[in-house]
Protein backbone atom coordinates (compact mmCIF):
# COMPACT_ATOMS: atom_id res chain seq x y z
CA UNK A 1 0.00 0.00 0.00
CA UNK A 2 3.18 2.18 0.69
CA UNK A 3 4.14 2.73 -2.95
CA UNK A 4 0.92 3.18 -4.27
CA UNK A 5 0.37 6.15 -1.63
CA UNK A 6 3.78 7.62 -2.12
CA UNK A 7 3.24 7.75 -6.38
CA UNK A 8 -0.32 9.96 -5.51
CA UNK A 9 1.56 11.82 -3.12
CA UNK A 10 4.61 12.67 -5.84
CA UNK A 11 2.14 13.11 -8.56
CA UNK A 12 1.55 17.03 -9.50
CA UNK A 13 -1.38 18.89 -9.98
CA UNK A 14 -2.70 19.05 -13.62
CA UNK A 15 -4.38 21.46 -15.24
CA UNK A 16 -7.56 20.87 -17.17
CA UNK A 17 -7.39 22.67 -21.03
CA UNK A 18 -10.77 20.98 -22.03
CA UNK A 19 -12.75 22.38 -18.89
CA UNK A 20 -11.21 25.76 -19.15
CA UNK A 21 -11.49 25.64 -23.04
CA UNK A 22 -15.34 24.26 -22.76
CA UNK A 23 -16.08 27.17 -20.17
CA UNK A 24 -14.48 29.85 -22.52
CA UNK A 25 -16.56 28.65 -25.43
CA UNK A 26 -20.23 28.31 -23.21
CA UNK A 27 -19.01 31.85 -21.87
CA UNK A 28 -18.20 33.16 -25.56
CA UNK A 29 -21.17 31.35 -26.76
CA UNK A 30 -23.69 32.75 -24.16
CA UNK A 31 -22.18 36.51 -25.04
CA UNK A 32 -22.76 35.86 -28.62
CA UNK A 33 -26.26 35.36 -28.42
CA UNK A 34 -27.04 38.08 -26.13
CA UNK A 35 -25.28 39.97 -28.82
CA UNK A 36 -27.60 38.86 -31.56
CA UNK A 37 -30.61 39.57 -29.41
CA UNK A 38 -30.21 42.58 -28.99
CA UNK A 39 -29.94 43.51 -32.57
CA UNK A 40 -32.67 41.85 -33.16
CA UNK A 41 -35.23 43.59 -30.05
CA UNK A 42 -33.82 46.83 -31.78
CA UNK A 43 -34.67 45.66 -35.37
CA UNK A 44 -38.25 44.62 -34.17
CA UNK A 45 -39.10 48.06 -31.76
CA UNK A 46 -37.48 50.50 -35.07
CA UNK A 47 -39.77 48.63 -37.37
CA UNK A 48 -42.89 48.79 -34.79
CA UNK A 49 -42.20 52.44 -34.28
CA UNK A 50 -41.67 52.75 -37.82
CA UNK A 51 -45.30 51.14 -38.79
CA UNK A 52 -47.47 53.36 -35.54
CA UNK A 53 -46.01 56.16 -37.50
CA UNK A 54 -46.77 54.86 -41.03
CA UNK A 55 -49.71 52.25 -41.11
CA UNK A 56 -48.74 50.82 -44.42
CA UNK A 57 -44.92 49.90 -43.93
CA UNK A 58 -45.54 46.64 -42.85
CA UNK A 59 -48.09 45.79 -45.45
CA UNK A 60 -47.07 42.46 -47.61
CA UNK A 61 -45.46 44.59 -50.12
CA UNK A 62 -43.26 46.71 -47.07
CA UNK A 63 -42.18 43.21 -45.95
CA UNK A 64 -41.98 41.95 -49.59
CA UNK A 65 -39.48 45.38 -50.21
CA UNK A 66 -37.63 44.92 -46.76
CA UNK A 67 -36.92 41.38 -47.51
CA UNK A 68 -35.93 42.06 -51.36
CA UNK A 69 -33.79 45.13 -49.78
CA UNK A 70 -31.75 42.77 -47.37
CA UNK A 71 -31.12 39.53 -49.37
CA UNK A 72 -28.24 40.50 -51.52
CA UNK A 73 -26.48 42.35 -48.39
CA UNK A 74 -27.08 38.92 -46.59
CA UNK A 75 -25.60 36.91 -49.39
CA UNK A 76 -22.74 38.23 -49.45
CA UNK A 77 -22.22 39.24 -45.62
CA UNK A 78 -22.66 35.36 -44.77
CA UNK A 79 -19.40 34.83 -46.82
CA UNK A 80 -17.26 37.72 -45.58
CA UNK A 81 -18.38 36.60 -42.02
CA UNK A 82 -16.45 33.20 -42.34
CA UNK A 83 -13.58 35.44 -43.57
CA UNK A 84 -13.80 37.12 -40.73
CA UNK A 85 -14.25 34.78 -38.41
CA UNK A 86 -10.31 33.18 -39.95
CA UNK A 87 -9.36 36.54 -38.99
CA UNK A 88 -8.93 37.82 -42.26
CA UNK A 89 -10.79 40.37 -44.65
CA UNK A 90 -12.31 40.72 -47.87
CA UNK A 91 -12.75 44.04 -49.49
CA UNK A 92 -13.19 42.69 -53.12
CA UNK A 93 -16.77 41.78 -52.84
CA UNK A 94 -18.10 44.65 -54.00
CA UNK A 95 -16.36 44.11 -57.57
CA UNK A 96 -16.51 40.74 -57.40
CA UNK A 97 -20.62 41.29 -57.24
CA UNK A 98 -19.96 44.05 -60.20
CA UNK A 99 -18.50 41.50 -62.60
CA UNK A 100 -20.19 38.20 -61.82
CA UNK A 101 -23.36 40.54 -62.58
CA UNK A 102 -22.77 41.78 -65.99
CA UNK A 103 -20.94 38.44 -66.99
CA UNK A 104 -24.67 36.63 -66.16
CA UNK A 105 -26.40 39.41 -67.75
CA UNK A 106 -24.15 39.11 -70.91
CA UNK A 107 -24.85 35.12 -70.99
CA UNK A 108 -28.41 36.11 -70.74
CA UNK A 109 -28.32 38.81 -73.13
CA UNK A 110 -27.24 36.41 -76.33
CA UNK A 111 -29.76 33.80 -75.29
CA UNK A 112 -27.94 32.06 -72.46
CA UNK A 113 -30.04 29.52 -69.98
CA UNK A 114 -30.93 31.42 -66.51
CA UNK A 115 -29.06 28.64 -64.33
CA UNK A 116 -26.53 28.51 -66.47
CA UNK A 117 -25.57 32.05 -65.97
CA UNK A 118 -26.54 32.02 -61.98
CA UNK A 119 -23.95 28.99 -61.89
CA UNK A 120 -21.18 30.99 -64.37
CA UNK A 121 -21.19 33.93 -61.67
CA UNK A 122 -21.12 31.44 -59.10
CA UNK A 123 -17.94 29.47 -60.50
CA UNK A 124 -16.29 33.36 -61.38
CA UNK A 125 -17.00 34.83 -57.77
CA UNK A 126 -15.08 31.51 -56.39
CA UNK A 127 -12.40 31.46 -58.89
CA UNK A 128 -11.44 34.88 -57.70
CA UNK A 129 -11.91 34.19 -54.23
CA UNK A 130 -9.43 31.81 -54.52
CA UNK A 131 -6.85 33.74 -56.13
CA UNK A 132 -7.53 35.94 -52.74
CA UNK A 133 -7.20 32.65 -50.58
CA UNK A 134 -3.97 31.78 -52.32
CA UNK A 135 -2.38 34.96 -51.65
CA UNK A 136 -3.36 35.15 -48.22
CA UNK A 137 -3.62 31.25 -47.14
CA UNK A 138 -0.42 30.24 -49.47
CA UNK A 139 1.67 33.48 -49.99
CA UNK A 140 1.16 34.86 -46.55
CA UNK A 141 -0.10 38.14 -47.44
CA UNK A 142 -2.04 39.94 -45.17
CA UNK A 143 -5.82 39.83 -46.40
CA UNK A 144 -6.00 43.47 -45.89
CA UNK A 145 -3.51 44.30 -48.30
CA UNK A 146 -4.25 41.48 -50.59
CA UNK A 147 -7.96 42.31 -50.82
CA UNK A 148 -7.40 45.81 -51.50
CA UNK A 149 -5.31 45.76 -54.42
CA UNK A 150 -7.49 42.49 -56.51
CA UNK A 151 -10.42 45.25 -55.33
CA UNK A 152 -8.87 47.94 -57.20
CA UNK A 153 -7.69 45.55 -60.26
CA UNK A 154 -11.29 43.69 -61.11
CA UNK A 155 -12.81 47.26 -60.54
CA UNK A 156 -9.96 48.09 -63.60
CA UNK A 157 -10.94 44.77 -65.94
CA UNK A 158 -14.53 45.31 -65.57
CA UNK A 159 -14.03 48.62 -66.48
CA UNK A 160 -12.23 47.81 -69.80
CA UNK A 161 -14.57 44.61 -70.43
CA UNK A 162 -17.45 46.45 -70.23
CA UNK A 163 -16.76 49.72 -71.10
CA UNK A 164 -20.01 51.65 -71.76
CA UNK A 165 -22.35 48.64 -72.44
CA UNK A 166 -25.49 48.34 -70.09
CA UNK A 167 -27.49 45.51 -68.97
CA UNK A 168 -31.08 46.56 -69.31
CA UNK A 169 -34.37 45.09 -68.59
CA UNK A 170 -34.80 44.61 -72.15
CA UNK A 171 -32.17 41.98 -72.65
CA UNK A 172 -33.38 39.57 -69.66
CA UNK A 173 -35.42 36.88 -69.94
CA UNK A 174 -39.09 37.16 -68.35
CA UNK A 175 -38.79 34.32 -65.97
CA UNK A 176 -35.35 35.85 -64.89
CA UNK A 177 -36.79 38.86 -63.74
CA UNK A 178 -39.83 37.26 -61.97
CA UNK A 179 -37.77 35.29 -59.84
CA UNK A 180 -36.38 38.47 -59.00
CA UNK A 181 -39.26 40.15 -57.83
CA UNK A 182 -42.18 37.48 -56.94
CA UNK A 183 -42.54 35.41 -54.47
CA UNK A 184 -44.66 33.11 -52.05
CA UNK A 185 -46.98 35.72 -50.43
CA UNK A 186 -44.90 38.33 -48.65
CA UNK A 187 -41.41 36.16 -48.76
CA UNK A 188 -39.45 36.78 -51.69
CA UNK A 189 -37.64 33.79 -53.96
CA UNK A 190 -34.33 35.40 -53.13
CA UNK A 191 -35.10 35.64 -49.43
CA UNK A 192 -35.74 32.20 -49.69
CA UNK A 193 -32.03 31.17 -51.36
CA UNK A 194 -30.54 33.66 -48.72
CA UNK A 195 -32.24 31.65 -45.88
CA UNK A 196 -31.36 28.36 -47.43
CA UNK A 197 -27.56 29.64 -48.17
CA UNK A 198 -27.64 31.57 -44.09
CA UNK A 199 -28.67 27.96 -43.09
CA UNK A 200 -26.45 25.67 -44.68
CA UNK A 201 -23.42 27.91 -43.57
CA UNK A 202 -24.48 28.47 -40.31
CA UNK A 203 -24.91 24.72 -39.69
CA UNK A 204 -21.69 24.05 -41.46
CA UNK A 205 -20.04 26.15 -39.22
CA UNK A 206 -21.20 24.85 -35.65
CA UNK A 207 -21.76 20.83 -36.26
CA UNK A 208 -18.60 20.28 -38.91
CA UNK A 209 -14.93 19.86 -37.41
CA UNK A 210 -13.61 22.07 -40.23
CA UNK A 211 -15.99 25.14 -39.74
CA UNK A 212 -15.41 24.80 -36.01
CA UNK A 213 -11.98 24.88 -36.88
CA UNK A 214 -12.29 28.42 -38.77
CA UNK A 215 -12.85 29.88 -34.98
CA UNK A 216 -9.45 28.34 -33.72
CA UNK A 217 -8.04 29.55 -36.70
CA UNK A 218 -9.79 33.29 -35.96
CA UNK A 219 -8.49 33.01 -32.24
CA UNK A 220 -5.13 32.12 -33.02
CA UNK A 221 -3.33 30.92 -36.17
CA UNK A 222 -0.02 29.95 -34.28
CA UNK A 223 -1.98 27.68 -31.60
CA UNK A 224 -4.18 25.81 -34.58
CA UNK A 225 -1.88 25.15 -36.88
CA UNK A 226 0.32 23.66 -33.62
CA UNK A 227 -3.15 21.68 -32.50
CA UNK A 228 -3.06 20.70 -36.61
CA UNK A 229 -5.35 23.11 -38.14
CA UNK A 230 -4.82 22.95 -41.75
CA UNK A 231 -4.52 26.62 -41.49
CA UNK A 232 -3.25 27.49 -45.10
CA UNK A 233 -6.44 25.25 -46.25
CA UNK A 234 -9.31 26.20 -44.25
CA UNK A 235 -8.44 30.76 -44.85
CA UNK A 236 -8.45 28.96 -48.85
CA UNK A 237 -11.85 27.40 -48.80
CA UNK A 238 -13.27 30.83 -46.54
CA UNK A 239 -12.01 32.70 -49.85
CA UNK A 240 -13.68 30.72 -52.22
CA UNK A 241 -16.87 30.67 -50.18
CA UNK A 242 -16.99 34.21 -49.71
CA UNK A 243 -16.34 34.71 -53.56
CA UNK A 244 -19.00 32.05 -54.73
CA UNK A 245 -21.58 33.66 -52.74
CA UNK A 246 -20.29 37.51 -54.14
CA UNK A 247 -20.95 35.67 -57.49
CA UNK A 248 -24.31 34.28 -56.31
CA UNK A 249 -25.17 37.69 -55.09
CA UNK A 250 -24.46 39.55 -58.48
CA UNK A 251 -26.53 37.16 -60.05
CA UNK A 252 -29.46 37.42 -57.73
CA UNK A 253 -28.75 41.74 -58.40
CA UNK A 254 -29.20 41.43 -61.73
CA UNK A 255 -32.66 39.53 -61.29
CA UNK A 256 -33.65 42.09 -58.70
CA UNK A 257 -32.52 45.23 -60.37
CA UNK A 258 -32.50 44.08 -64.00
CA UNK A 259 -29.68 45.74 -64.48
CA UNK A 260 -25.56 46.12 -64.44
CA UNK A 261 -23.08 48.06 -65.83
CA UNK A 262 -19.10 48.96 -64.93
CA UNK A 263 -20.06 50.69 -61.31
CA UNK A 264 -22.01 48.02 -60.26
CA UNK A 265 -21.35 47.26 -56.56
CA UNK A 266 -18.71 50.20 -56.30
CA UNK A 267 -18.37 50.92 -52.15
CA UNK A 268 -20.52 47.70 -51.55
CA UNK A 269 -17.99 46.60 -49.18
CA UNK A 270 -17.49 48.69 -47.13
CA UNK A 271 -21.27 48.08 -46.29
CA UNK A 272 -20.58 44.38 -46.12
CA UNK A 273 -18.17 44.86 -43.59
CA UNK A 274 -20.14 47.20 -41.58
CA UNK A 275 -23.42 44.78 -41.85
CA UNK A 276 -20.48 42.12 -40.16
CA UNK A 277 -19.10 43.65 -37.55
CA UNK A 278 -22.35 45.74 -36.48
CA UNK A 279 -23.85 41.73 -36.60
CA UNK A 280 -21.46 40.67 -33.89
CA UNK A 281 -18.27 39.15 -35.97
CA UNK A 282 -15.47 40.00 -34.06
CA UNK A 283 -12.87 41.99 -37.01
CA UNK A 284 -9.96 40.39 -35.20
CA UNK A 285 -11.55 36.57 -35.47
CA UNK A 286 -12.20 34.23 -33.92
CA UNK A 287 -15.82 34.93 -33.03
CA UNK A 288 -19.40 35.76 -33.88
CA UNK A 289 -21.86 33.59 -36.55
CA UNK A 290 -23.34 34.14 -39.71
CA UNK A 291 -26.86 34.75 -38.12
CA UNK A 292 -25.32 37.86 -36.67
CA UNK A 293 -24.23 38.85 -39.70
CA UNK A 294 -27.05 38.47 -41.47
CA UNK A 295 -29.04 40.32 -38.62
CA UNK A 296 -26.68 43.18 -39.12
CA UNK A 297 -27.45 43.40 -42.88
CA UNK A 298 -31.08 43.38 -42.28
CA UNK A 299 -30.98 45.95 -39.92
CA UNK A 300 -28.54 47.82 -42.08
CA UNK A 301 -30.99 47.73 -44.67
CA UNK A 302 -34.25 48.69 -42.88
CA UNK A 303 -32.88 51.65 -41.80
CA UNK A 304 -32.56 52.41 -45.54
CA UNK A 305 -36.33 52.18 -45.60
CA UNK A 306 -37.49 53.05 -42.26
CA UNK A 307 -35.66 56.79 -42.88
CA UNK A 308 -37.63 57.86 -46.22
CA UNK A 309 -40.98 56.30 -44.33
CA UNK A 310 -40.78 58.81 -41.41
CA UNK A 311 -39.28 61.33 -43.77
CA UNK A 312 -35.95 61.92 -42.65
CA UNK A 313 -33.44 62.01 -45.49
CA UNK A 314 -32.27 59.59 -46.77
CA UNK A 315 -28.68 61.64 -46.38
CA UNK A 316 -28.20 60.60 -42.55
CA UNK A 317 -28.49 56.81 -44.09
CA UNK A 318 -24.12 56.90 -44.03
CA UNK A 319 -24.27 58.77 -41.17
CA UNK A 320 -26.31 56.03 -38.99
CA UNK A 321 -24.53 53.29 -40.46
CA UNK A 322 -21.21 54.71 -39.27
CA UNK A 323 -22.30 55.20 -36.25
CA UNK A 324 -23.87 51.59 -35.47
CA UNK A 325 -20.29 50.42 -36.68
CA UNK A 326 -18.09 52.61 -33.96
CA UNK A 327 -20.70 51.30 -31.64
CA UNK A 328 -20.33 47.86 -32.59
CA UNK A 329 -16.53 48.03 -32.42
CA UNK A 330 -16.61 49.65 -28.99
CA UNK A 331 -19.08 47.16 -27.84
CA UNK A 332 -16.64 44.13 -29.45
CA UNK A 333 -13.52 45.68 -27.44
CA UNK A 334 -15.52 46.37 -24.48
CA UNK A 335 -16.62 42.74 -24.06
CA UNK A 336 -13.64 40.84 -24.89
CA UNK A 337 -11.76 42.80 -22.00
CA UNK A 338 -14.51 41.92 -20.01
CA UNK A 339 -14.46 38.18 -21.03
CA UNK A 340 -10.97 38.38 -20.93
CA UNK A 341 -10.67 39.63 -17.23
CA UNK A 342 -13.07 37.31 -16.25
CA UNK A 343 -11.47 34.38 -17.94
CA UNK A 344 -8.31 35.56 -16.17
CA UNK A 345 -9.96 35.35 -12.38
CA UNK A 346 -11.58 31.91 -13.07
CA UNK A 347 -8.18 30.73 -13.86
CA UNK A 348 -6.74 32.29 -10.83
CA UNK A 349 -9.47 31.15 -8.38
CA UNK A 350 -8.72 27.31 -10.32
CA UNK A 351 -4.98 27.33 -9.63
CA UNK A 352 -5.57 28.77 -6.04
CA UNK A 353 -8.28 25.92 -5.47
CA UNK A 354 -6.13 23.16 -6.99
CA UNK A 355 -2.96 24.06 -4.80
CA UNK A 356 -5.05 23.98 -1.59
Amino acid sequence: MTAPTTAAAGQQPQPQPPLAAGSARGLLDRVLRMRELAILVVLAVMLVATQIDNTSFLSEQGIKDLLLNATILVLVAVGEAVVVITGNVDLSVGSVLGVTAFAAGDLLKHGGNPVLSVALAVVLGAALGAFNGVLVGVGQVPSLVVTLGTLYIIRALDSIWVGSREITASLLPSGYKTFGHDGVSAVPYLALVAAVVLIAVGYFLRDYRSGRECYALGSHAQAAALAGVPVRRRVLAAFVLCGALAGLAGALYLARFSYADAGTGNGYELTVVSAVVVGGVGFTGGSGSVHGAALGALLLTSINSVLPAIGVSSVWVEAIDGILLLLAISVDRVMALRIAGLLRSRARQARTGTNG
